[in-house]
């Protein structure tokens, strides 16, 4: 018997393939858009070569799109940032891949490094500013897709600090 469970499997596991769930073709709860994000994240042949940098904007190019969703490739040169911003009804996942950004609501300021992610829900405000000296890349994805990016004022809303949570810390 085993200490940490009565489970156990005798025989090979993949011979049993109607006991084993088929991996989704796309993703459809949170957890999944995140590991979607931390996959592309560590492929990096995948994204690396579209990357460009312009000082006069950020530089964007959407890399997929799925059922309901979109995913997008951003870069960020030093000093470039969003704005204080929602995303109408799109929640999202924001993933660092390269460099560091800095994220801003009214209520925090967080440093976010290669490999951190941020989950948030549809109408969380904040603010995203390459404050360090490096370029940097970070990868989103919305879903529903991206439709509108309301600006807000130069703070951002309280309620900002409750929509979003870490999902993986660098």
């Amino acid at each position: 018997m085993n200490s940490d469970s009565d489970l156990q499997i005798a025989g090979d596991i993949l011979a049993v393939q109607h006991l084993l769930q088929p991996a989704p073709l796309h993703p459809a709860t949170v957890a999944e858009f995140a590991g979607l994000a931390r996959s592309i994240a560590a492929d990096r042949a995948q994204w690396a070569g579209l990357v460009q940098y312009d000082t006069a904007t950020r530089w964007y190019h959407r890399l997929r799109t799925g059922p309901g969703y979109e995913v997008w490739l951003l870069s960020w040169v030093p000093g470039q940032g969003s704005g204080a911003h929602d995303h109408g009804p799109s929640s999202g996942v924001l993933t660092v891949l390269d460099g560091e950004l800095t994220e801003r609501t009214r209520q925090t300021a967080r440093s976010l490094t290669a490999g951190a992610q941020r989950v948030f829900a549809p109408g969380y405000v904040h603010e995203v500013i390459n404050d360090s000296l490096e370029p940097a890349v970070s990868l989103h994805i919305y879903y529903p897709g991206l439709t509108e990016m309301p600006m807000h004022h130069a703070h951002c809303s309280p309620a900002a600090r409750d929509g979003a949570r870490d999902v993986v810390s660098a």
